[in-house]
């Protein structure tokens, strides 16, 4: 097996999660906003949640079918986020996940990880269309997308179920092709 791929851009190293993360990932998860903003990742955010997280991504690789990364500032050297592929093969189509922590929001980093992994997907997975979600109450994502030169693609209501609550969210995509036009 290939060792997990290391991409570095000059504010980012998206790298694979380690156990050594798991501190800063519950230091960085105590923030309810992050939770409020994404679809998958709980409040109260555990030390099991974590591990779970690892192991996802660890299974992932292994399989083939999903790259999860932590983002660490190159600055700094933190750990500040993470963002994935979830691949379906069959399709040569990849959905796009990210999260930061909140002190890092709105300074560049998800748009330069998802320009990042965007390209790494494509170039590196040969993927033919990578799409996004975000829930309509954090259109701030959307402009990450949009920045990235992903489209609109459409709306999905009360499509997902969190804890009793239930979301609308907003799908954005890019074809290879369209990718290639921008670069």
């Amino acid at each position: 097996m290939h060792p997990f791929p290391i991409i570095t851009t000059k504010k980012l190293i998206l790298r694979k999660i380690e156990e050594n993360d798991i501190p800063t990932i519950l230091e960085l998860m105590k923030e309810k906003a992050i939770s409020e903003v994404t679809l998958n990742i709980p409040f109260p955010y555990s030390e099991n949640d974590a591990r779970f997280w690892i192991n996802m991504a660890r299974k992932g690789f292994e399989n083939k079918n999903q790259y999860i990364f932590g983002i660490e500032d190159t600055a700094t050297n933190n750990f500040i986020g993470g963002i994935d592929l979830a691949i379906e093969p069959n399709f040569d189509r990849a959905e796009v996940g990210y999260w930061l922590g909140k002190p890092y929001w709105n300074k560049g980093y998800c748009s330069d990880a998802l320009a990042t992994i965007i390209n790494f997907g494509f170039e590196q997975l040969n993927l033919n269309k990578i799409f996004g979600v975000h829930i309509f109450e954090n259109p701030a994502s959307g402009k990450v997308m949009q920045k990235c030169g992903m489209q609109k693609e459409g709306e999905l209501i009360d499509h997902i179920k969190k804890g009793d609550t239930y979301f609308s969210y907003v799908q954005y995509g890019i074809t290879k092709n369209l990718w290639k036009s921008y670069n």
